[in-house]
């Protein structure tokens, strides 16, 4: 039984998945896995070369991040374009990797809860998660505020969930891991 991890900026969810490998569970980072993807795959490497130009990786290999950004901010098509790209590639490779749990921010917006039998969301209060993307990544709250736009809504995330794990600073996290982990081995 695979089980998804997901929740929106800030809610903790990377944390709750280090708390999940504390207790010996691997977690797929498919965040991780893009990015290694794209740094990595040869067929990634053209396939965004054909979508964006010549520009988009530099002659290591390495990603233009510049040129990529410019190509994503010109409209919402681009982006999916390159999301048809690297999903399915993060898609084979987490099916490739055996594992059981993954962790992905857009679980529902990129398809991949398909691949799992179960999805835990984490969610915090929108000013808490705010101010900690704030102090994260030393940017402005009208920043974070952008970013959060771009997701699903946390309370649609939390109705299409199984499980839920609220990451407010007060509920016990580690109580919460261990009462889904049962209710999940039963």
């Amino acid at each position: 039984m695979k089980t998804g991890i997901t929740g929106g900026i800030g809610s903790g969810k990377s944390y709750v998945c280090r708390r999940l490998q504390a207790r010996g569970i691997e977690v797929y980072d498919c965040d991780t896995a893009a990015k290694r993807l794209i740094r990595t795959s040869p067929d990634i490497h053209q396939q965004l070369t054909q979508l964006i130009g010549p520009d988009t990786y530099d002659t290591d290999g390495r990603l233009n991040k510049a040129a990529v950004a410019q190509f994503l901010l010109r409209s919402e098509e681009n982006a999916h374009a390159i999301d048809a790209i690297v999903h399915p590639a993060v898609f084979r490779d987490f099916e490739e990797s055996g594992m059981q749990w993954m962790e992905s921010a857009i679980m529902y917006e990129s398809g991949i809860y398909r691949l799992v039998d179960r999805v835990i969301v984490v969610t915090a209060p929108q000013d808490i998660r705010i101010q900690r993307v704030m102090q994260r990544d030393g940017i402005s709250r009208e920043k974070v505020l952008e970013w959060m736009q771009r997701q699903w809504a946390q309370e649609d995330v939390r109705q299409r969930a199984d499980y839920e794990i609220v990451n407010d600073g007060v509920a016990d996290i580690d109580e919460q891991i261990d009462d889904i982990l049962l209710r999940i081995k039963e």
